[in-house]
């Protein structure tokens, strides 16, 4: 019997674009599930080689992170971002300047981060296609650092967008503008 790594299911429950911040939250439980699935490619891979399981994983890493993370990426860069560097850009005189500045500045890294992320995505990428097309059947040492790379910078990311960017900007945007991020957000995928 041939050992099996796949995508786990959605675990939580499925949210709509109605919900745009509940969505990108989301998106960020798939974003772990899918460096899950590297790490348990990678192992996969020592053990079993590419096999027919493994190109397969390597095709929904490569489908997670080609098409939906940018995505994900450019609602955030189009939607969250904006208002939480403006907010800090308008000059208040009150105690809640110095916590937009904070702010601001956690957004400013993780706009770098993008741009790494999208980087090392780039390196990490090659030896996933060249896996799930069947022409590598093990990752030498610098296709493993790569996907090192790319998944420790998602770390900290992840975590300042939860626990800090997004409660900030939902708490600044107006129910109306946040039903339009999720429309736009839906569009841009194809929807409604």
């Amino acid at each position: 019997m041939t050992a099996r790594v796949s995508l786990p299911g959605v675990r939580s429950p499925g949210v709509g674009f109605e919900q745009p911040f509940e969505m990108l939250e989301a998106c960020h439980e798939r974003v772990l599930r899918s460096l899950d699935l590297l790490q348990r490619l990678r192992a996969h891979v020592r053990s079993h080689g590419g096999d027919a399981s493994a190109r397969q994983a390597a095709q929904d890493v490569l489908r997670y992170f080609d098409i939906a993370a940018p995505l994900h990426h450019e609602d955030e860069e189009r939607h969250v971002f904006p208002p939480l560097l403006a907010r800090a850009g308008a000059g208040h005189s009150d105690g809640g300047a110095q916590a937009a500045e904070a702010v601001a500045q956690l957004v400013r890294q993780l706009q770098r981060d993008h741009i790494a992320m999208a980087a090392a995505w780039d390196a990490a990428r090659g030896p996933l296609q060249a896996l799930a097309r069947g022409s590598l059947d093990a990752f030498a040492p610098d296709h493993e650092a790569a996907f090192d790379r790319f998944a420790a910078l998602y770390a900290d990311h992840l975590r300042h967008e939860d626990a800090t960017v997004y409660p900030a900007a939902q708490a600044l945007l107006a129910p109306d503008t946040v039903q339009q991020m999720g429309q736009e957000m839906a569009r841009r995928r194809g929807g409604r």
